[in-house]
């Protein structure tokens, strides 16, 4: 069996270049652009069971990893409104773990997130496209530890979330024999 570790990040952790150019800027916004295209068809199949199935040991279920998704990008497209709009603004952090194990992330139907999904990202994309290229150096601070985050590196680190629950749910998928 996998360890606990690979489990929980298939992909990795997030590592951000120390230099981040417009090629890869670009490629992690293709990235943003295709992850609905790549969620929904991987997930329309699952039965109700499937979709409750944990990914991992004490790890959340197929729903609540897609509910996770829209709720952690609704996050990430507000914080780079901020960014955009605000001088170093202070962004405020969520409680993840307890927002899953709200009724929304437990029971609602995955539609509800796929579509949503779906208009944010080609929401996100159109805004993140226009930008101008100083616009990229704009930032937020994160309150846990006043970590300044950057308009470019909030792109790749959302590219990488996307990948990483996607991941998840593939692997699962493939450990399950679905």
């Amino acid at each position: 069996m996998e360890n606990l570790e690979k489990l929980r990040y298939p992909i990795g952790h997030f590592i951000c270049p120390e230099t981040i150019s417009k090629q890869v800027r670009n490629s992690w916004i293709q990235e943003l652009e295709s992850l609905p295209k790549r969620l929904g068809p991987l997930i329309l199949s699952l039965n109700e069971s499937q979709l409750d199935t944990p990914y991992r040991p004490e790890g959340w279920s197929i729903r609540q990893l897609v509910h996770h998704i829209a709720d952690s990008h609704h996050h990430s497209y507000t914080r780079f409104k901020w960014a955009l709009t605000e001088d170093a603004p202070l962004i405020k952090a969520y409680d993840e773990k307890s927002w899953s194990d709200l009724i929304d992330a437990k029971t609602a139907p995955i539609s509800l997130s796929l579509t949503y999904i779906e208009a944010l990202h080609a929401k996100l994309v159109f805004l993140l496209r226009g930008l101008e290229e100083g616009q990229f150096e704009k930032f937020y601070i994160h309150p846990d530890g006043q970590v300044k985050v950057t308009v470019a590196e909030n792109i790749g680190k959302y590219a990488w979330h996307g990948n990483h629950h996607l991941a998840h749910i593939q692997n699962l998928m493939i450990r399950e024999g679905w």
